[in-house]
């Protein structure tokens, strides 16, 4: 771990800067938008247009990377990204904001790509695993840090609109003048949607809900927090709330998942992801039952990004995982667009209000844990000595960090079969 923190700790300092300033502008926008009087079903469109623009981001950036270097584009897109910032407490207008975001995703998603495969260079065979954790580490430190800052500069001003684009600009000093010099950039064509749903039916399934799960979470919280009534604090605290359970859940379910069926595994968890749900929709009311509820929901989705994932390895040949991952990736991405868009439907006063945010949540899951349990009916378990290892990713990753997950697995399983035959 030491190793991996010397050689890289200049790319995941500028990433955890990224991180930071990426949450604290979603949970703003969530909040100011209350304060500047728009809809609910305003803010879900605000909020689904990032998806929107990562998911574009995330299938043109590795051809402008091919086209014109590492460097260029993520200095392009750097410079988009905290012009955005700034311009959201200037033009205070759905519209604005809508277009903000799809350039603000697009631009992240570019930004991610470039990092993670300069991060995936500095790493060698031997320490890629834990670059990869310590990558989802500082995603999630990030997110969380950013909710911290919320209570620095307010949200009904522009001091926290500027704090973040300082940190954006920051962030790309120690990317840009550390790492030297750029790798080479190549990510395999993605796998077609039919093939994967053939290959793996649950896993294209899964993908698709859990987007909606998390694009609800990462979009739409700070929402139904401005709408429930919550003080800003409360709101910062029950948004930390959600990563700080990923971050300390996803590696006790990774030991889980690496010892029994993963088909079983995703069925329990997010069952359990639909009753920390089920539990805010009956006594959100009460603060505390808010946050017991945010940190099993947050404990239990998060960490179905990399079960999934890795229950669809254990049908895909080494060749076939990097391609694989691509289409991943895109089914994920348009759960994610739909997720923002459905929950401000749910949550306007004429449907369910407020809790609609927790409803729809709660609906995602348990299709997905039903969908689980009956294709657990469909064919035999793969014996549990047979399966790959699981890598611990965030539902932000794009397609490279997936490819460098589908590197890890290869390398834990041949590592494992050596091990075997040797002894």
């Amino acid at each position: 771990m030491l190793q991996v923190l010397s050689s890289a700790w200049a790319l995941l300092l500028g990433m955890g800067l990224l991180m930071v300033g990426n949450g604290l502008q979603g949970t703003l926008l969530g909040v100011r938008g209350e304060i500047e009087g728009f809809s609910t079903l305003e803010m879900s469109f605000v909020m689904s247009a990032y998806f929107l623009g990562f998911l574009g981001g995330s299938r043109l950036a590795p051809e402008m990377i091919r086209r014109v270097g590492h460097v260029r584009v993520f200095a392009a897109l750097a410079s988009f990204i905290s012009a955005v910032m700034i311009m959201y407490p200037l033009l205070t207008n759905p519209v604005a904001w809508f277009v903000g975001r799809v350039v603000i995703g697009f631009c992240f998603s570019g930004v991610y790509v470039t990092a993670e495969s300069w991060l995936n260079n500095a790493a060698d065979n031997e320490n890629r695993g834990k670059a990869l954790s310590l990558y989802m580490i500082v995603q999630m430190t990030g997110i969380v840090t950013a909710q911290a800052l919320m209570l620095v500069g307010g949200p009904e001003g522009y001091e926290s609109f500027v704090i973040a684009s300082i940190l954006v600009s920051i962030s790309f000093a120690p990317i840009l003048l550390s790492i030297s010099p750029t790798p080479a950039f190549d990510t395999a064509k993605p796998m077609s949607l039919r093939k994967i749903q053939q290959i793996s039916p649950l896993g294209c399934v899964g993908m698709f809900l859990l987007g909606g799960v998390f694009s609800a979470q990462f979009g739409m919280a700070a929402v139904y927090g401005s709408v429930a009534g919550l003080t800003l604090t409360q709101i910062s605290i029950f948004v930390a709330t959600f990563y700080v359970a990923a971050l300390l859940v996803q590696y006790p379910l990774g030991w889980l998942s690496d010892r029994m069926d993963r088909r079983r595994l995703i069925f329990l968890v997010a069952s359990g992801g639909a009753g920390g749900a089920l539990l805010a929709m009956l006594l959100g009311d009460y603060f505390a039952i808010l946050l017991i509820a945010a940190f099993v929901i947050g404990g239990m989705s998060n960490p179905l990004y990399s079960l999934l994932l890795a229950h669809t390895n254990d049908f895909l040949s080494h060749d076939d995982m990097a391609a694989a991952s691509g289409g991943l990736v895109f089914i994920n991405g348009l759960g994610a667009i739909t997720g923002p868009l459905i929950t401000g439907w749910l949550m306007s006063d004429k449907v369910f209000g407020p809790s609609g945010f927790f409803f729809l949540i709660a609906v995602l899951l348990i299709v997905l844990a039903l969908y689980a349990a009956f294709r657990m009916t469909q064919r035999p378990s793969i014996p549990v000595e047979e399966t790959g290892t699981m890598s611990p990713m965030g539902p932000i990753a794009t397609q490279v960090a997936m490819e460098v997950a589908q590197e890890v697995a290869i390398e834990a399983e041949l590592e494992g079969q050596e091990a075997e035959q040797s002894a």
